[in-house]
């Protein structure tokens, strides 16, 4: 995509953007670029649109500046909070619940968040390639109570249509597979993703669709998103949000009012709130439970309850996410 070539790989360029001068941020430039050396900068131009100009803490920003903090280390975060490689039994196949899978379809994105649970994870070892999705069909038929695929990464939607929809007709011939789940942060920072060839393929599927989107803040929601949702939930396709809890982005109960109100307002209903997975290089992201469950309650006082999002954390010997007490 034009739009993904043209994204912005520079921290210092995207201080630029914003008329930000790198000299007075915390860490300065040097720490800009020594978290850009531990994950590369990715930002689409559509989504700077969004951050206000001249603004240091725009929570847009925040979620993708690199920061020096990304170097530090601290106790119990680690490269793989959720050990994801103990239920990764075959290349591009992540099985930890019993009637649903992962496929990591890709490893890129088309923007790169600094909190992201998976900036460690193992790509190269899980390329979806010809003969490991021939591999991970054999494997499906062997665990028939399996009905649910759900495409992850990276991020799914990176994938080319044409691919996406050759691996969903092999998918969908199996008749235990019902659901196919896509959770994609694509379309939010990309509105454009969501066009003629993609809604084809989605309508074209006998499986139920459900898409979950991944936004953290009502900022994100802009008009030219709203649209193209309007023509996924025309297409017939199940909209969910999921969010992750980030310190100085989104901890405030009227903040995630907002979110939720705008997000069914385009017909998406919020399902998750992640608690932070300690992952290494984004401690200074996390809260703590105590606060979670404080911020949960005020929003249960201040909502109905269908726009209250799940308050869950993943744990790593868990059979499903961990709903945290209210």
């Amino acid at each position: 995509m034009t739009e993904l070539r043209q994204a912005i790989r520079d921290p210092l360029e995207l201080c630029r953007e914003l008329g930000l001068n790198p000299q007075e941020l915390r860490g300065q430039t040097p720490g800009l670029q020594t978290g850009d050396r531990l994950f590369k900068t990715l930002v689409p131009r559509s989504f700077v649109k969004r951050m206000q100009k001249g603004n240091p803490q725009d929570p847009l920003l925040l979620q993708v500046l690199p920061s020096p903090d990304e170097s530090l280390e601290q106790p119990g975060f680690v490269t793989d909070p959720l050990q994801e490689a103990r239920f990764n039994p075959l290349p591009g196949l992540i099985h930890k619940y019993e009637s649903r899978v992962l496929l990591t379809l890709s490893g890129a994105c088309a923007i790169n968040c600094r909190y992201c649970f998976r900036r460690h994870f193992p790509y190269a070892d899980n390329s979806l390639g010809a003969g490991a999705l021939q591999a991970i069909l054999d494997y499906l038929k062997a665990h028939p109570k399996i009905n649910e695929i759900i495409f992850s990464g990276g991020d799914p939607l990176a994938t080319p249509d044409r691919r996406l929809q050759e691996i969903v007709t092999q998918l969908q011939a199996l008749p235990q597979i019902q659901r196919l789940r896509i959770h994609t942060r694509l379309p939010v920072v990309l509105p454009s993703r969501v066009d003629a060839p993609l809604l084809h393929w989605l309508q074209a599927t006998r499986l139920k669709v459900i898409l979950v989107l991944h936004i953290n803040h009502p900022q994100e929601i802009n008009n030219e998103l709203t649209t193209a949702l309007g023509q996924l939930t025309s297409a017939g396709i199940t909209l969910f949000n999921q969010s992750v809890l980030l310190r100085g982005i989104n901890d405030r109960p009227e903040i995630l009012a907002e979110l939720s109100e705008k997000l069914f307002a385009a017909d998406v209903l919020p399902y998750y709130l992640h608690a932070f997975d300690p992952i290494e290089g984004a401690a200074h992201f996390a809260t703590d439970d105590t606060q979670a469950k404080n911020l949960y309650a005020q929003l249960l006082a201040s909502l109905p309850g269908y726009l209250v999002p799940k308050l869950v954390r993943e744990y790593s010997d868990q059979p499903s996410k961990t709903p945290l007490g209210w």
